[in-house]
């Protein structure tokens, strides 16, 4: 089976090394976010139920907050609040709001790679094919068909590489576009919680 791979990658041509590149790049991508986000991108169900409930407890809200991981983006945002709250509430939105713009740096750091590769992977399959397809042609000459075997072999370097291209491109294009839609739900519930808190603080004032 491997021989048969490593035969099919031969049959690929030049560009399929860097396709192969493109591909563990993305997915070396997609694996550190997923570690990433279900480790500090992940609210607490019991945190979400204290901040819902109107017996609001400002001493379990820190003690919640603190068995978090420091880098948890949901104990960033909160600990903003909770050290601002004595402070006038346009401050404390104010620096909310700072805050929350840097977790969204944080959450979607190097997905610019994996968008670049959505597009990079299909152009680079394409040239592959340009690239098989004009070998298959120079080995017809005015004589006719010089070599059958090789067009053949051109053919199917040209069908490889588009191929790998596409796949490449569509697991990558899944993958941004899901981590695209958890990094604004987890802003839109920065946004969400961050204004219920913000309305217990009222309600002590």
């Amino acid at each position: 089976m491997l021989i048969k791979i490593l035969e099919t990658i031969n049959l690929g041509g030049i560009t399929i090394y860097p396709l192969i590149l493109l591909g563990i790049i993305a997915l070396a991508l997609i694996i550190d976010k997923i570690i990433f986000y279900k480790k500090f991108a992940i609210l607490p169900q019991n945190l979400l139920n204290l901040i819902e409930t109107y017996q609001f407890s400002w001493n379990n809200f820190e003690e919640n907050l603190k068995k978090l991981p420091q880098e948890n983006c949901y104990r960033r945002f909160f600990m903003v609040i909770l050290q601002n709250k004595k402070n006038p509430i346009w401050w404390l939105e104010s620096r909310a709001v700072d805050e929350a713009k840097q977790i969204e740096k944080s959450l979607t750091k190097n997905l610019w790679a994996l968008e670049t590769i959505v597009t990079a992977a299909p152009l680079l399959g394409l040239l592959g094919t340009i690239i098989g397809m004009m070998q298959a042609f120079r080995l017809i000459g005015n004589d006719g068909l010089l070599n059958p075997t090789g067009v053949t072999a051109g053919v199917a370097e040209a069908l490889i590489a588009t191929a790998l291209g596409i796949f490449i491109a569509l697991f990558s294009l899944f993958a941004f576009n899901y981590f695209s839609k958890f990094v604004d739900q987890t802003i839109e519930d920065l946004e969400r919680l961050g204004t219920k808190t913000i309305d217990h603080i009222k309600l002590d004032i």
